[in-house]
């Protein structure tokens, strides 16, 4: 079975899945939703499609403490850091924040984008802007115990993460990149991909703190990342009114990241059961923002719905005592 068939398949089933919710949401009258950011599937296969069996080790039980998740969130902070800044201003964090605990990495592609739309660019610096004093804030508090950074890809390869996801939504085809930083509208579904999975992160982590400082850190960088997914969102469906494929492509993303963190079918696109419909606050159906465990949150940023241990945007895994992404 080759890996287009695999995520075709995988698509129709989720597909079928939303429509079943949407059918009932419209029975209650109830609007029914879409969120999140892109895309994943393709960490199970290699390039030339064929399916790889992983060697990696499986989850281990083990207590986690305040800074083991706080860490956690420091690798995804560390991610959206180095995509932003990039994108923004052509370079990527100053060598004092990557160092810590663990193996550090270097950063695989990233560049600047040539914003032709003034709004999205001002809105790409502020996020870039929050991003990086989150990297700093974060490896502050945890101070001597902070993890380094890891390896991270933010390239444009077309066997590349941002590829790899892409593809598995069906935004491109065999062996075509997905660049991210090549216009306006590519950026903003690069952002959807990591602002809506870490609002659902941080709402995850949230019972899991213990002490009250650093609970309250997390609902701060939690505030601000739901900020910024909305405003993401919005600027989304926005273009999207001109552009129904750029909203249809959110649609898209949802399903296919849908996939890969679980049974459940949480995630949800910017358009609602009716396309005319916006659905810029993902929600259940008590309008609450829904959460993933630290291994949901991995299977997405790894590109695979199996327990391993790298892969995707982290290719040589993440720094810490939470490594392991769900087996699902």
């Amino acid at each position: 079975m080759t890996t287009e068939n695999t995520m075709i398949d995988l698509l129709e089933s989720r597909a079928k899945r939303r429509d079943d919710r949407r059918e009932f949401f419209k029975t209650s009258g109830t609007a029914v939703a879409a969120v999140a950011a892109t895309t994943m599937l393709a960490g199970c296969f290699d390039g030339g499609g064929s399916y790889q069996a992983p060697d990696y080790p499986g989850p281990t039980t083990t207590a986690v403490t305040d800074a083991d998740i706080l860490n956690f969130a420091l690798n995804l902070e560390y991610l959206e850091a180095q995509f932003y800044s990039y994108a923004v201003f052509g370079t990527g964090l100053a060598a004092n924040q990557l160092t810590g605990t663990g193996t550090q990495g270097t950063v695989t592609g990233g560049r600047k984008v040539n914003f032709t739309d003034p709004v999205v660019a001002q809105y790409a610096k502020e996020i870039a802007q929050d991003e990086v004093a989150h990297v700093a804030f974060l490896r502050k508090a945890l101070g001597s115990s902070a993890v380094a950074q890891p390896a991270i890809d933010v390239g444009t390869d077309p066997n590349g993460a941002f590829s790899n996801a892409a593809r598995a939504a069906g935004l491109v085809g065999s062996n075509v990149a997905f660049d991210p930083y090549a216009s306006d509208e590519n950026f903003l579904l690069g952002a959807f991909i990591f602002e809506d999975v870490g609002v659902t992160a941080y709402k995850g982590a949230a019972p899991l703190i213990s002490s009250k400082t650093y609970l309250d850190a997390a609902a701060g960088i939690l505030a601000a990342e739901a900020y910024h997914a909305g405003l993401v969102r919005t600027v989304l469906y926005s273009k999207g009114i001109a552009t129904p494929s750029l909203a249809t492509a959110t649609v898209k993303i949802s399903d296919a990241r849908d996939s890969l963190d679980g049974p459940s079918d949480d995630d949800q696109g910017i358009l609602g059961a009716d396309a005319s419909v916006s659905n810029i606050v993902p929600t259940d159906n008590n309008a609450l923002a829904y959460s993933r465990t630290t291994g949901q949150v991995l299977n997405i940023v790894f590109l695979n719905k199996l327990a391993v241990s790298r892969g995707g945007f982290f290719p040589a895994g993440v720094n810490g005592n939470i490594t392991t992404s769900a087996a699902n």
